[in-house]
């Protein structure tokens, strides 16, 4: 991987987070009125009706069908074990508490690379990864509820969000990005659905939540596009830090939305994980110049 690929690998994941607390914001709304497997498959539904035209209209129709080569399903498999962890988690946690227990995430994926992949990691990179997690935790300052069954729930969520990454890497080069970001939604939206219909009573949504919805519809169509394309530039120790910036857009969600005022300590914690972060592209930025010189 070249520098400038890394480097837009890196924007990529940073507008990953961004639209995906977007997301994560918009449902938990709209859960304060309606169960969360519906919520989710509402979601959905929505999402679809973002993706799916964007597919037809860019030309990717007869690529629909790809959606069921067996890399695909098993990075949606991911997907959904990790989203229906987090939104049964979402109502009963603060945004910026579960985002925080979510950031254990990286660890896994690098220790997946390593021993999957091959690829090497490095003491000082596992290190500053760790010095993140420092920080991610300052700014979420996760009280009781990390003590409680919902957060055992946002380490699954951490699980399957690292198996989903890891198997980006296995999905074929020549499928567009956006019938990726097709699968996930409608994998996502029909487990939704069967689940919901099995487990939860629904309830009549407001007007004013199938907005909601077709926000979050919106927002997660572009993070599944962001966030696949950040694996395709970069590598995944490269992009590692970057998983803290969740974080710190779950803080600035929730002041925006919650009324959540940032303190000192969160304050602090989000310079550790920019310090983090920029610390690894330095590093990658020397280990790149070196390659060319030698």
């Amino acid at each position: 991987m070249t520098a400038p690929s890394n480097l837009r690998g890196i924007a990529c994941m940073v507008l990953a987070g961004g639209v995906f607390i977007g997301n994560d914001t918009c449902m938990k709304v709209v859960m304060e009125h309606a169960p969360p497997l519906q919520v989710l498959f509402m979601r959905g539904v929505a999402a679809t009706l973002w993706c799916l035209p964007m597919v037809l209209v860019l030309g990717h129709g007869r690529q629909i069908p790809r959606i069921f080569n067996r890399w695909i399903m098993l990075r949606a498999a991911g997907e959904i074990f990790a989203v229906i962890s987090f939104v049964l988690a979402l109502p009963h946690m603060a945004l910026a508490d579960i985002t925080a227990i979510y950031q254990i995430s990286p660890l896994i994926l690098l220790a997946g690379t390593a021993l999957i992949f091959g690829e090497r990691v490095g003491v000082l990179r596992m290190a500053l990864v760790g010095v993140a997690i420092v920080g991610a935790l300052m700014v979420a300052q996760p009280g009781a509820s990390a003590a409680s069954i919902y957060a055992v729930l946002g380490f699954m969520t951490a699980i399957g969000g690292a198996v989903r990454d890891l198997v980006a890497r296995k999905v074929p080069r020549d499928v567009p990005v956006l019938v990726v970001a097709l699968a996930m939604v409608l994998f996502v939206m029909v487990s939704a659905g069967i689940a919901t219909s099995l487990f939860e009573t629904w309830v009549a949504p407001e007007p004013r939540h199938v907005l909601l919805m077709l926000g979050a519809g919106a927002f997660l169509a572009t993070g599944q596009f962001f966030i696949f394309l950040a694996f395709r530039y970069a590598t995944a120790p490269t992009l590692a830090p970057f998983y803290y910036s969740f974080t710190v857009w779950a803080l600035l969600a929730g002041f925006a939305v919650f009324g959540n005022v940032p303190n000192a300590l969160a304050i602090a914690g989000m310079a550790v994980v920019l310090a983090s972060g920029l610390t690894v592209v330095v590093l990658d930025g020397r280990r790149h110049a070196y390659v060319i010189s030698n």
